[in-house]
């Protein structure tokens, strides 16, 4: 997908002083190593910055901040790219993957990363003494973007939002300065401290996280499986069976239109599936009866839960690993009652004939209802299921992929309540900034105003 028209080349004397400033790469379109600089998770879009900062330093994205606003441009940042929603057109763009850094400290049970950090690496780093962090459905995903947009993970219901959990950051705002925020701050710092946690990228780029891990090495827990034709049973059923788990459980349905990729197992290679994730920090024996209401419901065409060691998390979701073009949509609802469904059903489901790989209701409630003990702008904890949907932007023209995944979320209009920043997708700044109320709208409004007066930062997640 391509918009916009870029702005005129970088000045050569402007490069060179950025290149002096900087330990990392500075790229311009063109050049042998831009291309793979820039490339981010979503294919759909190929950023067009004027220029790329491979940042090795807070020092480094310092630099290019300072250079961005020096020069009139926008300055963004990727880590991973699972976020990307644009061609960042004339922007400064600062890649994050070299600041890779990951510190345990496991008698404070907390993890320090880098702004280029993906949750894999953590959850590697933290096993070894038992620990886990609130990483979401990918260990793939970046640990910054995902928590600054509040960060809904396999073990939320218990434990709640990643960025409930974070204790300090360090962030670069739009003048260049380098800031160290902390649940202690005052005045200030106090609003950036609440408002980064949960408002995204509109107040600075984070490119150190402190965060609290969570005493857990092992889960019973994964997917079923169930067939097209056992879709409908299967969606009512878990309806009616989740809201009644325990916090120790939190689960999701979602109807897969999976590829026809070898890798997969047979049994849902390229077929239509519906999948019952399941994650519970009980005993085995316990997590099995809880789940044996669903098991009951049909058999399942594959059975994958069991008991397993934390770093075995991602077999709950089975999200892509692979660079893909995709569109998403999200929102969230207040009850998910039969007729709700039903009209997921009719336009999504096994007869809805749509480009639809996923549309998924994720159980909330528990934890997630309940604020930190320092507030945070995280949005949807007054929402009792999340609803999203992902279109892949290869075969359909994108046109049918967009109309399909805005059908799914207008087919729960009458139930909707807000919604979650991470799980929003596609959304203008209307659309973002009616997920707060009034009064929490205007604090973050009024903190991006105090540290991006004019607007330096070019962030997917606009606050209008």
């Amino acid at each position: 997908m391509t918009t916009g028209t870029p702005l005129d080349a970088a000045r050569p004397a402007d490069l060179a002083a950025l290149a002096a400033a900087v330990a990392g790469p500075v790229l311009q379109p063109g050049e042998a190593g831009f291309a793979e600089e820039v490339a981010g998770f979503n294919v759909a879009y190929t950023p067009a910055a004027a220029v790329v900062v491979g940042a090795t330093s807070t020092a480094d994205v310092a630099a290019a901040v300072r250079h961005a606003a020096a020069t009139g441009r926008k300055v963004a940042v990727q880590a991973t790219g699972h976020g990307l929603t644009g061609e960042l057109f004339g922007t400064v763009l600062v890649t994050t993957t070299r600041m890779d850094d990951v510190r345990i400290d496991p008698l404070r049970r907390r993890a320090v990363v880098g702004a280029g950090v993906r949750w894999r690496a953590v959850i590697d780093a933290a096993a070894p003494y038992g620990l886990a962090p609130l990483n979401g459905s990918s260990s793939h995903v970046g640990v910054v973007g995902y928590t600054t947009g509040g960060g809904l993970g396999p073990l939320a219901r218990r434990y709640g939002f990643a960025a409930d959990h974070v204790r300090r950051f360090t962030i670069v705002t739009a003048d260049g300065t380098v800031r160290e925020v902390s649940e202690n701050s005052q005045g200030p710092d106090a609003d950036l401290f609440w408002a980064v946690r949960g408002g995204k990228g509109n107040f600075g780029i984070v490119t150190e996280l402190e965060f609290d891990l969570v005493p857990v090495a092992r889960f019973f827990g994964g997917a079923l499986f169930f067939g097209a034709r056992d879709a409908a049973a299967v969606l009512h059923a878990w309806r009616e069976w989740a809201p009644g788990l325990p916090e120790d459980a939190t689960t999701s349905v979602a109807m897969l239109r999976t590829p026809p990729d070898p890798a997969l197992p047979e049994p849902v290679r390229g077929r239509f599936v519906v999948a019952v994730r399941f994650t519970h920090l009980g005993p085995a024996e316990e997590g099995a009866a809880l789940l044996a209401p669903m098991r009951a419901v049909a058999e399942p065409v594959l059975d994958g839960v069991a008991e397993m060691p934390y770093p075995a998390i991602d077999a709950v979701h089975r999200d892509p690993t692979e660079p893909m073009p995709m569109w998403d949509r999200g929102t969230a609802v207040a009850e998910l009652p039969a007729e709700a469904v039903d009209a997921l059903l009719a336009v999504a489901g096994p007869q809805a004939g749509v480009p639809l790989a996923m549309v998924e209701i994720r159980l909330l409630g528990g934890a997630i209802a309940r604020g930190p003990e320092v507030p945070n702008a995280v949005t949807g904890r007054d929402a009792a299921f999340s609803v999203f949907t992902v279109g892949v932007l290869a075969g359909p023209p994108v046109e049918v992929v967009v109309a399909s995944a805005a059908a799914v979320v207008d087919s729960v209009g009458p139930w909707v309540c807000g919604g979650l920043v991470n799980l929003l997708g596609q959304a203008g700044p209307a659309r973002v900034g009616a997920l707060w109320s009034a009064a929490d709208r205007a604090r973050l409004l009024a903190t991006a105003r105090r540290f991006d007066p004019t607007g330096v930062f070019a962030t997917n997640v606009v606050i209008g």
